[in-house]
């Protein structure tokens, strides 16, 4: 079966388009399908697996390290003091392995599959065919950043779940240590790990929009990919630049590593809300690109 018909669409309904009004169970079904697409593609599993491992060589590498002995203390909300932390509490792998990964692998993971969404489909010649539907473009295209949006909660997930199975089997878990210095209990600071995964894939949104963008933008999914990915490394250097300090706060992954302030007791939510803005803010403008871009693309392939 085909992606089209998997949907209920083919080339060779005798009915006109105006009289082929969606039902919301095709709808639902558009977005089964394309969520389903992404997520058993041979490409998105590695991709995944490849994330999965992470948590499992940080585990490992502090295991060997310290040899299972206790740990230091915190040094503040970065990478390494969540790394610090580790030996003392399983449940830190979570944070460290999120902080490890979200600077490259999964923003790279996203532009991957955020630039395949729409240039892989022209490319591979089923683009044309998902367009007969009754729907029309502006519902497929929705279709598609929702399936990147549920890979970026999917890829944020496992890894989190690894960390933590990782996290159970080589350490301990007990009581948390927040950055503040206090401490809350194990239930708790499992919640706010589960806080955190969800502020990361939040963070990723901006990217998969503008990915997104730039998917409308190619008929070549290789193009699309290594744009997004390329992009995502320039902008990643320029935020390093002394000299651009003044442009960094509005490069999209300025306020990733934000997601530190979860864990301070109470909350700190200004760093936080100015991320959540600032994603919403590339959304609302790289979604509105590519929605003009693909509504308005000749598609012949």
């Amino acid at each position: 079966m085909s992606r089209a018909e998997a949907v209920g669409v083919t080339d060779r309904d005798p009915r006109p388009a105006a009289a082929r009004k969606p039902s919301v169970l095709w709808s639902l079904g558009l977005f089964r399908s394309e969520i389903v697409t992404v997520l058993r593609r041979w490409r998105t599993l590695a991709l995944l697996g490849v994330l999965a491992a992470v948590p499992v060589l940080i585990g490992i590498a502090v295991r060997i390290e310290t040899g299972g002995g206790g740990g230091g203390g915190g040094r503040g909300g970065d990478g390494p003091a969540f790394v610090s932390q580790i030996t003392n509490n399983g449940l830190f792998l979570v944070f460290a392995a999120l902080a490890a990964t979200l600077p490259v692998f999964l923003p790279m993971a996203v532009g991957v599959v955020a630039g395949d969404a729409v240039a892989g489909e022209a490319g591979s010649g089923t683009l044309r065919y998902l367009l007969v539907a009754p729907a029309g473009r502006t519902r497929l295209l929705l279709a598609k950043y929702a399936s990147v949006l549920v890979f970026c909660l999917t890829a944020t997930l496992v890894v989190a779940a690894s960390a933590l199975a990782v996290g159970a089997l080589l350490f301990p878990l007990g009581e948390v240590t927040t950055i503040s210095g206090t401490q809350i209990s194990f239930v708790d600071g499992l919640l706010r790990a589960a806080a955190v995964a969800g502020v990361v894939a939040v963070s990723l949104s901006g990217l998969a929009a503008l990915g997104l963008f730039i998917s409308t933008l190619t008929n070549s999914g290789i193009a699309a990919m290594a744009s997004t990915v390329g992009l995502l490394i320039t902008v990643q250097i320029l935020g390093q630049i002394p000299q651009l300090q003044a442009v960094g706060p509005y490069l999209f992954p300025h306020y990733w590593l934000s997601f530190a302030d979860v864990l301070r007791e109470p909350v700190y939510w200004d760093q936080l809300v100015k991320n959540l803005e600032l994603q919403a803010l590339y959304v609302a403008v790289f979604g509105s690109a590519a929605w003009a871009r693909f509504t308005t693309k000749d598609i012949s392939a």
